[in-house]
């Protein structure tokens, strides 16, 4: 058998990676790539006594008792999709639009903040915003990149409002505190969603063509217009059990999750919407969702456990520390090598397989792992924008009109790209914006 070893770390390491790009642009699932590149020098590095440790290191991270919390709120985020939930919660924050410029723009904005916060998961709300509001923009006269612009940025406002999956994925990669992680990013979150209504309004006010007043007038009676509000009952009360139990000490997160799974059930239950269908389709989409996680999380624990054996991480951190003194200089290296991996790769293999190796990194400069958390996820709220592979892109593409291209939506979302860097910027340089609660 070849000897890697031979190699050195710094070989080794070229090799690895070389290996990864190969497999990847063969079009070969990250999940099945990192497996094969992890037993292949696993083998070559140590033989064959390596292979336990690292099936033990896989077994440890699955079997973590909050990772059930995934699964929990993935389904959450499934049964929205096929409840009208959504759809009733959109037409209930009419009432918030008014004759404002920039009126629904910000309305679809604070539907997405209130799905994110029910859910956490990315696709379904840029799906249903994409379903509910784009042609409304449309119909209103919105111009047409704004328009895909909101949707984009505020479906994806899911990497950020508690409880987000990528901020669950990153706590167990990182082994901090998943609740405090949540409590971090809220005010970030919410930033970031002013920072984008902010814009709207901006452009309704300099450039009012691109986000018109609406024309038509309400004509139904005010008790009637009221009784909208209904819709916003039952997903605020939802909202307000799942984060309140968290940030109350009430519960854990996987006992919020559950909490959360039981309160959309309760409220389709009183909508006379469940079905054996609805479950089915629930069960299966989560199912799908999960296994994909479960996999990529298998494939990128098993080559960081080789990595590590390999002496990779003490490496990767001389390299990194080697960059310059200056501990800032060292950390916006880390978030544009971030940047990069997220136009190319999965948020949840860029977490596993870099997590990891970046935070004893970020603990040796002095910083907090809880603020680098939330520096991560800001970091793929700019991937799930950015060409050429952003999901949101694809999410979009999947409802949107017929004449809508992908060069289209990219082209749209690069002012809402430069919202993302500029929080970023805000959250590096102002650290107590996450952690305002110390």
């Amino acid at each position: 058998m070849l000897d890697l070893s031979s190699l050195g770390i710094g070989g080794g390491s070229l090799m690895m990676f070389g290996m990864l790009l190969v497999l990847l642009v063969t079009g070969m699932p990250l999940a099945f790539v990192t497996i094969l590149v992890a037993l292949i020098f696993a083998l070559g590095w140590f033989g064959t006594m390596a292979v336990p440790i690292v099936t033990t290191r896989i077994y440890s991270f699955i079997t973590q008792y909050v990772f059930v919390s995934v699964p929990m709120f993935v389904l959450m985020a499934s049964l929205l999709d096929r409840s009208g939930i959504a759809r009733d919660l959109f037409d209930a924050m009419r009432l918030v639009a008014g004759r404002v410029r920039g009126g629904v723009g910000v309305q679809t904005l604070l539907v997405a903040v209130i799905l994110a916060a029910m859910s956490g998961i990315i696709g379904g709300e840029i799906v249903l915003l994409g379903l509910l509001a784009l042609p409304q923009m449309l119909r209103l006269g919105y111009d047409k990149k704004l328009a895909i612009g909101i949707v984009c940025a505020g479906g994806a406002l899911g990497t950020m409002i508690p409880p987000s999956i990528v901020l669950i994925i990153f706590g167990l990669s990182a082994n901090v505190s998943i609740g405090e992680l949540f409590t971090a990013s809220f005010v970030p979150g919410v930033m970031l969603a002013a920072l984008y209504a902010g814009y709207v309004l901006l452009i309704g006010y300099f450039q009012p063509h691109k986000a018109p007043v609406p024309t038509e007038t309400d004509t139904r009676p005010l008790a009637e217009r009221l009784t909208l509000l209904k819709g916003l009952i039952l997903p605020l009360m939802v909202v307000v059990f799942v984060l309140g139990s968290i940030y109350g000490g009430i519960a854990s997160v996987t006992e919020a999750s559950a909490i959360g799974v039981i309160g959309v059930m309760l409220s389709i239950v009183l909508r006379r919407e469940m079905s054996m269908t609805l479950l089915s389709d629930a069960a299966l989409q989560t199912l799908r969702t999960c296994g994909m996680i479960v996999w990529i999380g298998v494939g990128a624990t098993a080559l960081i456990g080789v990595y590590n054996l390999m002496g990779g991480i003490d490496f990767i951190e001389q390299l990194l520390l080697g960059v310059s003194d200056n501990r800032l200089v060292v950390l916006i290296v880390m978030m544009l090598i971030l940047t990069v991996l997220g136009m190319f790769l999965d948020w949840v293999g860029i977490a596993l397989l870099t997590v990891p190796i970046f935070v004893p990194i970020v603990v040796e400069l002095g910083y907090d792992p809880i603020w680098f958390g939330v520096l991560f996820s800001l970091n793929m709220q700019i991937s799930f924008l950015s060409p050429p592979f952003g999901p949101a892109a694809f999410y979009l593409k999947s409802v949107a009109p017929p004449d809508i291209s992908l060069g289209t939506i990219f082209t749209s979302l690069l002012p809402f790209i430069g919202l993302q860097v500029l929080a970023l910027a805000l959250v590096i340089a102002f650290p107590e914006i996450a952690l305002w609660y110390r």
